[in-house]
């Protein structure tokens, strides 16, 4: 299966950096590889995440490392990112 990210992925990660990094450089660092780390795994066993109602026919499911929910969609062959979120934004 091939891995791809959405920009809005992308921009998510950023975001949970930029928030952290103020208060807590190694935080911040952290929690960003945790998510990349967990991410790279998906593609070995992409249905292990729970499917997340509301998406119709889309196959779109999450799995959570540490507190932050990472939200992706299955389609033929890839597994796309599309959001990461920490649990207790409103989404």
């Amino acid at each position: 299966m091939a891995l791809r990210w959405t920009r809005s992925a992308y921009a998510d990660l950023k975001r949970v950096h930029e928030f952290l990094e103020p208060v807590d450089p190694s935080a911040a660092v952290r929690a960003v590889r945790s998510v990349v780390a967990r991410v790279r795994r998906i593609p070995r066993a992409p249905r292990l995440g729970e499917r997340v109602p509301g998406f119709g026919e889309r196959e779109v499911r999450r799995v959570l490392v540490q507190k932050y929910e990472i939200r992706y969609e299955l389609a033929d062959a890839d597994v796309t990112v599309l959001r990461v979120f920490h649990t207790r934004e409103e989404r």
